[in-house]
């Protein structure tokens, strides 16, 4: 399974190090083109509500508040029209987000498709101003150390995004697995 991100390693947001700037951020319309990855599109869901019945489907629980931030589908090809087969959605507070998904509904290469979604909410995740993104382990560890999320305590999620204790928590900061759960001071 190979890395595939659609961001260019320029506009990547982990912080140069010596130098201490960070790289460019890409615009919210740009991270949130349509994409195309072996026959399977994914672009962002005008009506979040539309992944509800794949969480039912799935058993997952949808966001516990309603209030969905954005969300990202997979669609395929169904008989000369399409069909949603996979899904993510985000609740935000303040400079944090909590993912919930991905699921997905078809057995070619679920991992992948999982990854895409989570490629494309991470994108839009960052473009948003977004600074910490919580997901809960939903045994897709592969996907979640690909992209650099770290195993947390719940005590770190915001008040926002706070519900009762789950099954583990995951949170990416930038891509990368170093860093720690204090704040960074503003320049």
């Amino acid at each position: 399974m190979g890395r595939s991100r659609t961001r260019p390693a320029s506009a990547s947001p982990i912080s140069s190090g010596a130098g201490g700037g960070h790289a460019p951020v890409p615009t919210l319309a740009s991270a949130t083109v349509p994409r195309v990855w072996q026959g399977i599109g994914y672009r962002p869901l005008s009506n979040a509500a539309d992944a509800r019945p794949l969480f039912e489907f799935a058993a997952l629980p949808w966001p516990e508040t309603g209030d969905v931030s954005f969300a990202w589908g997979a669609f395929a090809a169904a008989s000369g029209d399409e069909r949603l087969v996979a899904a993510l959605v985000a609740e935000r507070s303040g400079s944090d987000a909590m993912l919930h998904g991905p699921v997905v509904i078809v057995e070619t290469q679920p991992l992948e498709i999982a990854a895409q979604l989570v490629a494309a909410a991470l994108d839009q995740a960052t473009a948003s101003g977004i600074a910490t993104v919580f997901v809960r382990p939903q045994s897709l560890d592969r996907v979640w150390v690909r992209y650099g999320f770290i195993p947390v305590p719940e005590s770190t999620l915001s008040a926002g995004l706070a519900r009762p204790a789950g099954v583990g928590l995951y949170a990416w900061r930038g891509g990368s697995a170093l860093w720690t759960l204090r704040e960074v001071a503003p320049a």
